[in-house]
């Protein structure tokens, strides 16, 4: 055994052992050599469409957005490609109000309530900050001993003025499962669009956006073992259609929601990433449970 090891079980494992894929995951070497030839050899601009380069990266952008888009439900033309899960939810959580003020869309112009929970990401909650700071009114649910919002409270709190409900699908500290398909019914039925920041259930546990009734859902890759630095958000076409103002402007990218040259690698080890949950997500929460309950069950018994 050397320093930087440690017997267990008759195995020996490198140390330090991680232990904090809530935080961020290995990148997958089925990812990593996907992602490869896009820094090399095949290194266009999938905005250049007049010429083979550009061509090859349009045509590998498309494909992850198919990826994407099946992991979790969708069409592809619904997904949108961002920086991240943090970009999702600012453009989400900012995007549907601020479209609403200027163009009237989204019922009238007097819409102005938000509704979130108080466990949410800072990326939600900072973002619904600003908002308030913009004159909007934001609501913040409570949260029960079980780290569940009351459905309840949600109905009393929607009101004629609300246009957006923001609930995280699974958290990222407890790993507690909001009732995500009530929120979504009951926003539908209230005439409301329902965000939801779902970076750590997507390839972890089924979703549907269709079966939960989802309008936009925020995604990034680092959290189902892709790059950083790369994420999308689903945004619902039809029935409703969401309409977003961008947060970036120039040059009319991601149908004019997301403008930047768009990071080819990136968006194929998030394709590749997804395609990979998809087909091992079932096996693979049963290794992890296995893995936890060994663990629980280790130290409950004092190692």
């Amino acid at each position: 055994m050397t320093p930087n090891t440690v017997t267990v079980d008759g195995q020996e494992v490198k140390l330090p052992i991680y232990l904090d894929n809530h935080a961020t995951t290995r990148v997958d070497p089925r990812v990593l050599d996907e992602m490869l030839p896009y820094f090399r050899e095949k290194f266009g601009n999938a905005a250049s469409r007049s010429h083979q380069f550009g061509w090859e990266a349009e045509a590998a952008v498309e494909k992850a957005r198919e990826q994407v888009a099946r992991l979790i439900g969708a069409s592809a033309k619904e997904i949108v490609f961002t920086s991240g899960a943090t970009e999702s939810d600012n453009l989400a959580i900012k995007g549907v109000p601020h479209f609403s003020q200027v163009l009237g869309e989204v019922g009238d112009r007097n819409r102005d309530h938000v509704i979130t929970c108080v466990t949410e990401h800072k990326a939600v909650l900072d973002s619904c900050k600003h908002l308030e700071k913009e004159g909007y009114r934001v609501t913040y649910l409570p949260v029960g001993k079980d780290g569940l919002i009351d459905l309840g409270d949600l109905k009393r709190a929607l009101d004629d003025k609300t246009i957006l409900v923001s609930i995280m699908f699974a958290n990222n500290e407890i790993g507690v499962l909001q009732p995500i398909p009530e929120i979504g019914k009951l926003c539908r039925e209230h005439g409301v669009l329902f965000h939801t920041d779902a970076v750590q259930a997507i390839g972890k546990v089924p979703v549907n956006v269709e079966e939960q009734n989802i309008d936009l859902a925020s995604i990034t890759a680092h959290k189902l073992h892709g790059p950083k630095g790369i994420g999308a958000l689903y945004v619902r076409r039809k029935n409703p259609r969401v309409e977003l103002a961008p947060m970036i402007d120039g040059g009319g990218h991601e149908h004019g929601m997301r403008s930047g040259t768009l990071n080819v690698p990136g968006i194929v080890g998030l394709g590749k990433a997804c395609e990979l949950a998809g087909q091992e997500m079932a096996a693979e929460a049963a290794r992890l449970r296995a893995l936890r309950d060994r663990l629980k069950d280790k130290i409950f018994a004092g190692l």
